[in-house]
């Protein structure tokens, strides 16, 4: 009876699901095992469906598992943590280094276990799993923003005169102007305080008042900028870059007064955001905002409308408003060493452009109509992008442009690249 009673429980097996033949095994592993002969051979066949029923389980367990691996990017001293589809190409899991490293997916090379990855292999094809760890090697230029993210680090002033002054001297310099300065800067119209190790702003600066054409306290210590500056009432240029300060130190309000201001500049600071207040400074001609920690720029930019040059290189900025097409007098145009893909279609509008400058960007093209409405636009930086000539060549107004490129650079051109007429392939200074 035993004997029948066990077979009839194997063939049964036969067609249950995993579950099933698990719990039978373990109800067969608590029975005492058969006197029959042909025991053995009835415990390996429910082995067997056992072992069968388990591959099947894990085999539907994998294929529907998320295919989402974490793996571990080595880049300069960096080790960064990707999650990525095990379905993504290489050039996919480059793009997604690109903001964090700043290189190129043309300048990544992706190494794991000794093989270079290949761009158009997914992550399954190139064998690599869940814990994985690819080397990251970058080529020599191919960078965006200020270069490669080698590790992280916060901005400081740019350098300047040896610092270690005794402190004595320099607290007495804070507060003691000679009397003689006071009045030539009253006479000149020009206060002059660069590199002069200040950590404030002297009060004699303040009692110049309305005589102040140009104030330049730029590359000391300073880091506030009270609404006082706006008893300054006629002052026309304003540089504070190199002061390493942060969005909070500048009082906008008392700056923004200033309606006679023509160029200003914060270049070398800590600043990651420009207030709506910019849009104030209507007669501003110049603005230096490079060098900073900038993701965006304000759309009151815009209002800005007399301004000639916009220097806004190295930053974090991945896109420019649409309003920027409103600033109509922008002879000159840095965006240099940006995280910029693209730019907007009112570059167009700027029909005063006459240099713009777009280097070490993630940049692929161009306004489709730069070339056409630009036509004084004779001066174009595209190192180190994406853009190639043959992208160039489909804009239209392409042709007029390179002549007129030609005819302002012909004697430079013709000694870099020894007679040559072919176009760099958007790879240097044209």
């Amino acid at each position: 009876m035993s004997f029948f009673t066990n077979k009839s429980i194997i063939l049964k097996t036969n067609s249950l699901k995993y579950n099933k033949a698990k719990r039978l095994s373990l109800q067969v592993q608590s029975v005492s095992p058969s006197p029959h002969p042909n025991s053995p051979k009835q415990r390996k066949t429910l082995a067997k469906i056992i072992s069968r029923t388990e591959r099947k389980q894990k085999k539907m367990e994998v294929e529907g598992q998320d295919t989402a691996i974490n793996i571990t990017v080595k880049f300069s001293g960096r080790s960064m943590p990707i999650s990525v589809s095990l379905d993504s190409k290489i050039k996919d899991l480059k793009s997604l280094l690109q903001p964090l490293t700043n290189v190129l997916p043309r300048g990544q090379k992706l190494i794991f276990k000794g093989k270079l990855l290949v761009d158009g292999m997914t992550l399954r094809e190139s064998e690599v799993t869940n814990g994985a760890k690819v080397m990251l090697m970058a080529s020599q230029g191919l960078h965006q923003g200020e270069g490669p993210i080698l590790k992280d680090a916060n901005t400081r002033p740019i350098s300047r005169a040896n610092t270690s002054i005794n402190k004595t001297v320099n607290e007495k310099f804070e507060v003691l102007i000679d009397k003689n300065r006071v009045e030539r800067w009253k006479v000149t119209g020009v206060i002059g305080l660069a590199d002069s190790n200040l950590k404030a702003i002297p009060e004699e600066v303040w009692a110049c008042g309305p005589s102040t054409r140009a104030l330049d306290i730029s590359n000391n210590f300073i880091l506030d900028v009270p609404a006082q500056i706006g008893c300054l009432s006629s002052l026309q240029k304003c540089l504070l870059n190199g002061n390493g300060m942060l969005d909070n130190c500048i009082n906008w309000e008392g700056l923004t007064s200033l309606k006679h201001l023509k160029v200003l500049s914060v270049s070398h600071n800590n600043l990651s955001t420009l207030p709506s207040e910019l849009g104030a400074l209507c007669s501003l001609r110049q603005l230096d905002v490079s060098n900073n920690k900038l993701s965006s720029l304000p759309v009151e930019i815009g209002l800005l409308t007399q301004l000639e040059v916009l220097k806004v290189n190295n930053n974090r900025i991945s896109n420019i408003p649409m309003c920027i097409g409103d600033c109509i007098s922008l002879a000159e145009v840095d965006l240099s060493s940006n995280l910029l893909t693209e730019l907007p279609v009112t570059f167009g509008d700027l029909l005063n452009l006459k240099a713009l400058h777009l280097s070490n960007n993630g940049l692929k093209s161009l306004p489709s109509t730069i070339f056409k409405m630009c036509l004084q636009l004779s001066t174009l930086d595209l190192h180190n992008t994406e853009i190639t000539m043959d992208v160039l060549r489909q804009l239209e107004g392409w042709q007029d442009f390179d002549d007129r490129r030609r005819s302002k650079h012909q004697k430079q051109l013709d000694f870099r690249v020894v007679g040559s007429a072919e176009f760099d392939e958007g790879a240097d200074k044209l």
